[in-house]
């Protein structure tokens, strides 16, 4: 449906009422531009840290179905009050939520990924003239069992159901302009990139850039889903991602922090062939999400194993690993949380020598250690200390003059 857009709305954009009436009319207004509008909507401001503290102080380990049935509700009461709002100013709509729509997922709780959409319900409600708002976050399995998508999953959901429909484009609303060289909270001096690839926005969300998941713009990437990130707030244009976006010329798009980082480290593991990947296939089993990885040289027969994880997995990883290190008979583990990992993202930037040259060069003046270093194509990062990690990054966007 070439003439139909998709638009997500954040916590953020539906923190209070006046927010939601604000939202509202900006769905009206495309609405009668001539557009058909599916909007999908997330929990409302920090109701879900709210329901979440509730859940832990009952049980410091609720199991994850119940987790999932709680969760799934703060999107229902933001998809209702928006469609209140909706039908308040005159206008048919209906809200839905994952499972009335024909959202299909995989059995994982808390992490499912969608396995399909059946658009049947979604097409009807479109063709008798309606506004369709959608629970993002969440769908069923083929149980029935409500399940929710993890972190991003509002994202997510917009884009796979953009890509289902096949709609003209997606448009990311949420609390900044778009797109930044670098978090503006941070960096004063950030500037809005206009236009950025899939691949460069993959890279710096997965980085530590909080403007959009990683995994929604994949899944934009795989459908040439259009991407816009635009504010809710005020009627900027914002970024627009996409596949073509010549732009050979910028070495470096952006800079990206992430703060919510822990390293471990597996001290003194034997070095015999299979270690690793005994280690990597644990951690694989528990769905935990390994980001940099280091191993030394072999002194004596063992070496030191050293990964990144997130934050909140930090818990189910060290003991994962520590398991490990008892099966394999290393010495122990450790793990340190005053890390953060930071990077500098653009097409082509390993290629070019003077890019690296300058990044540690950057970090030498400044007086901090990297600890660990990863490379790919578009993108280098290091880990150094979380307390450097601000001033290291005003510096670095100083320093390719961004």
């Amino acid at each position: 449906m070439k003439n139909l857009i998709v638009q997500k709305y954040g916590g953020t954009s539906v923190g209070d009422i006046e927010r939601i009436k604000n939202v509202a009319r900006r769905v009206i207004k495309t609405k009668e531009s001539g557009k058909d509008v599916v909007v999908v909507v997330s929990a409302m401001g920090d109701s879900t840290d709210h329901l979440l503290e509730m859940a832990y102080t009952i049980s410091e380990k609720p199991a994850a179905r119940e987790m999932d049935m709680l969760l799934a509700t703060g999107e229902q009461v933001s998809i209702a009050l928006l469609a209140i709002a909706i039908q308040e100013m005159g206008h048919d709509v209906i809200s839905l939520t994952g499972a009335q729509c024909g959202i299909i997922t995989s059995d994982r709780f808390n992490k499912a990924k969608i396995d399909s959409i059946n658009t049947t319900r979604i097409m009807r409600e479109l063709q008798s003239k309606k506004i369709v708002i959608v629970a993002g976050f969440q769908g069923v399995n083929a149980n029935k069992d409500i399940t929710t998508l993890g972190r991003g999953g509002s994202d997510t959901t917009a884009v796979a159901l953009a890509a289902a429909l096949g709609a003209e484009k997606c448009e990311i609303y949420t609390d900044v302009n778009g797109v930044y060289t670098a978090d503006p909270r941070i960096v004063s001096e950030a500037s809005l990139i206009p236009a950025i690839s899939y691949d460069e926005v993959i890279e710096l969300a997965a980085l530590g850039a909080k403007v959009l998941h990683p995994r929604s713009v994949e899944l934009a990437g795989n459908y040439k889903v259009p991407l816009v990130v635009r504010s809710s707030f005020n009627d900027h244009k914002g970024t627009i991602i996409e596949e073509d976006i010549s732009m050979e010329k910028v070495l470096i798009r952006g800079i990206s922090l992430d703060e919510d980082i822990a390293k471990i480290s597996v001290l003194g593991v034997p070095d015999k062939p299979g270690i690793a990947f005994k280690l990597f296939s644990l951690l694989s089993k528990e769905d935990i999400h390994v980001d940099m990885i280091v191993q030394n040289v072999n002194r004596n027969g063992v070496n030191d194993i050293t990964f990144t994880v997130a934050m909140d997995e930090l818990q189910r990883a060290n003991e994962t690993a520590q398991k490990f290190a008892f099966d394999v008979e290393a010495e122990r583990v450790v793990y340190d949380t005053g890390v953060s990992k930071l990077s500098v993202v653009g097409t082509g930037v390993v290629a070019n020598a003077e890019v690296a040259s300058k990044f540690f060069e950057a970090l030498y003046e400044i007086g901090i250690n990297i600890q660990a270093i990863s490379t790919s194509e578009i993108k280098i990062s290091c880990i150094i200390d979380k307390e450097k990690g601000k001033e290291a990054m005003k510096y670095i966007h100083k320093k390719f003059d961004m």
